[in-house]
């Protein structure tokens, strides 16, 4: 008889034995901290999935039909499910093309472990007895004592300091004296996902989790991003004063939950004396929901999920979106799209630029002096990755800091292949949670574990697919290298046949333009799936720039492998027959069969080119400098490959499309501009990268 056990961070939270053609299990009963009693695991059973993603069931019927697979010693095989598995190493196999993907461990033909990784953490389905095999063995030689049972919930209602009450769910490990605590902070429910938090309650430390003004239990009006300054702070200090608290307190969590504790380290409370920030959102006008001052039409998937008193996913999910999108004016979206009105959307829609209301929420503009040691975690295609962008140049002078960017969605740490962009096999981290709980223990409980020696950055290169480390972000290690807007004739990058020059030297023409129609009515594609609220993944957009409203601008094959790590700054000279109008940048790697692939990109509304407090009209004609700051990317473009830069005016499904005239992407009046792009001479456009040495 098989006997197997389930691991998450660490910790045991399942026995399984194979007996026949049945599978039954032991499941940890963290109150009591003993397991039930065995019965059979069926399909109704979601207890493993709910903690750490993975279908225990369908790994443990399958495991013989896999390991038939592996006798036959192929690089890569299809399993019967239709799941495609291949060879990383020996011992090693990753399962393609699915998130939250299982991983198989082989020793000898026979598979030792299942390994699912997910955005702060990993899960092992190991073989009794081969635990040491495993990533497991580094959580042994961390934590030998003995685990805690966890009490609670317990609910109390918190009153903020203007009255309001935010509901409160306690949960405290059962041992003697006072405990450090992780706080969360959330909008999608406090009970939501509990079952992940219990591993830190499991570990000494009592976990707080708390529905957000407006949401869920909480009393107030739910503003998104409005009040979590305030409330973070009047949080941590009735944690601080609760008889089981030891007074120190860290947060965790991603997207809005990573966007809550920069928020409280911004009321500069002494008390938050760490953070585990997860693909954080940032501030409203560069990050969500106005990018670059434009409006951000990608999140309204994550404004529906919202949108009422509680959580309701199924609202994110629609065939509609197409015409949902074309709803003006805009104030009367929801009611159309969803026979309701959302009053935080109304508000958005109210305050066009960057005020009061605005600066509000924004927690790096409000950040003082005093700085909270922060472990960062993002990934190139994360769709709040501006948010972290915001966070590392708040922090790029400050040591107490470690950061992980990786090839990943804002999901996070999940997929080996996105959207047709394949990953390399090592893209994936099993050791996420081993940091993360290294960076609590270090800050919190003081322990000497060494954390803070390690690398302060750690990232993937795309393209070589290689982790790298660095001792700060932008990475030191890099120079400056701008390539300038090229072409041979007028409008050559409307044929996609603009060129970047790698100096003003290798420029053929001192000076050129390249003109082209932007029809708010026929905006070009930003290519999402909008039900999936993933805005910035990679994509296939060869087809797409054959369009006449997008310039195409590429280098010749290179003759090298060229990497590029950090930010790029597109500084672009633009004329119009419009008042206002918008610039979306991408860039792209284009292969050897001339598949452009999008890699990051940036926007702006050229009327908040200077800043976004209020408007700056162009003049017909007249000749403007907009800079445009892009996602962070780090990527190989390999020997025969071509680096791409496009430019456009739209971005449908990501970005509202603007009018081209005074109210901008609310309007119902639009115009048809006629924008163009200068290059050469005393407008030289260009992109600005940092190359690695």
């Amino acid at each position: 008889m098989e006997r197997w056990g389930f691991y998450f961070s660490g910790i045991r939270y399942g026995i399984f034995e194979k007996e026949g053609g049945y599978i039954f299990h032991e499941r940890l009963l963290v109150e009591e901290g003993k397991f039930s009693k065995r019965e059979e695991l069926t399909k109704e059973e979601t207890w493993y999935q709910r903690i750490g993603k993975m279908d225990v069931l369908e790994a443990l019927i399958h495991v013989e039909e896999y390991e038939a697979a592996l006798e036959e010693g192929k690089e890569r095989f299809l399993t019967k499910a239709g799941t495609r598995y291949e060879r990383k190493s020996d011992k090693e196999y990753v399962e393609r093309e699915i998130k939250f993907p299982k991983d198989l461990m082989v020793e000898d033909g026979r598979i030792i472990a299942f390994v699912t990784p997910g955005r702060d953490y990993c899960s092992v389905l190991v073989r009794e007895g081969c635990e040491d095999k495993t990533i497991l063995a580094k959580w042994k030689i961390t934590y030998s004592e003995d685990l805690c049972c966890v009490n609670g919930p317990q609910t109390h209602m918190i009153p903020m300091r203007d009255g309001v009450r935010l509901a409160t769910d306690v949960y405290l490990p059962k041992k003697a004296g006072q405990v450090p605590t992780v706080l969360v902070r959330t909008p999608y429910g406090k009970r939501d996902g509990v079952e992940q938090y219990y591993r830190f309650v499991q570990r000494g430390y009592a976990v707080v989790i708390q529905d957000v003004r407006g949401r869920e239990d909480s009393e107030g009006e739910w503003l998104p991003m409005y009040y979590e300054v305030e409330d973070g702070d009047d949080t941590l200090n009735w944690i601080a004063g609760e008889s089981w608290s030891d007074g120190n307190i860290a947060m965790t969590g991603g997207s809005y939950l990573g966007y809550v504790q920069w928020a409280a380290a911004a009321s500069e409370n002494p008390h938050l004396k760490a953070m585990l920030s997860s693909v954080c959102a940032g501030s409203a006008f560069i990050d969500m929901p106005r990018r670059g001052g434009c409006f951000d039409s990608g999140m309204l998937a994550w404004a529906f999920l919202v949108s009422g008193k509680r959580m309701t996913p199924e609202k994110m999910a629609r065939d509609d979106w197409e015409e949902v999108l074309d709803i003006r004016p805009l104030e009367e979206l929801a009611s159309k799209a969803l026979g309701y009105d959302v009053p935080f959307l109304r508000k958005w829609f109210e305050h066009m630029d960057y005020d009061e209301f605005w600066r509000q929420g924004n927690w790096k503009e409000r950040f003082g002096k005093r700085k909270v040691p922060a472990l960062i975690m993002s990934g190139w295609f994360d769709d709040n990755g501006m948010g972290t962008t915001e966070a590392l140049d708040l922090y790029q002078d400050y040591e107490e800091k470690k950061v992980i960017l990786g090839p990943w969605m804002h999901s996070g740490n999940a997929n080996y292949d996105i959207h047709g962009f394949a990953l390399g096999d090592n893209a994936l981290r099993y050791d996420l949670d081993l940091i993360c709980f290294a960076w609590l223990d270090h800050y919190l409980k003081g322990m000497d574990n060494g954390i803070e020696n390690t690398a302060k950055v750690e990232y993937y290169t795309m393209g070589s697919n290689v982790w790298k480390s660095a001792s700060n972000w932008p990475v030191p290690e890099t120079d400056e290298l701008i390539l300038y807007l090229d072409g041979e004739e007028e409008d050559a990058a409307v044929r996609n046949r603009g060129k970047l020059a790698w100096s003003k030297a290798d420029m053929e023409s001192l000076e050129g333009t390249d003109s082209y129609m932007y029809d708010p009515k026929n905006p070009a594609n930003h290519i999402i799936d909008m039900s999936e609220n993933e805005i910035e993944v990679p994509e296939d957009y060869t087809e797409e720039e054959k369009r006449d409203d997008i310039l195409c601008y590429s280098t010749e094959c290179l003759a090298e492998d060229v990497t590029i790590t950090g930010d790029a700054f597109a500084e672009l000279y633009i004329s119009s027959d419009c008042e206002d109008t918008d610039l979306v940048v991408r860039v792209t790697d284009v292969d050897e069969n001339g598949r452009s692939m999008k890699l990051a990109d940036g926007m702006i509304s050229v009327r908040y080119r200077n800043q976004f407090t209020r408007p700056e009209y162009m003049e017909p004609g007249k000749i403007y400098q907009v800079k445009i700051r892009t996602t962070k990317l780090s990527h190989t473009f390999k020997k025969g490959h071509k680096l791409r830069v496009t430019v456009t005016s739209s971005a449908k499904n990501f970005i509202f499309p603007n009018r081209n005239m005074r109210e901008g992407f609310n309007g119902v009046e639009m115009k048809t501009a006629v924008n163009c792009i200068h290059r050469g001479g005393k407008y030289a456009s260009c992109i600005v990268f940092r190359r690695e040495r």
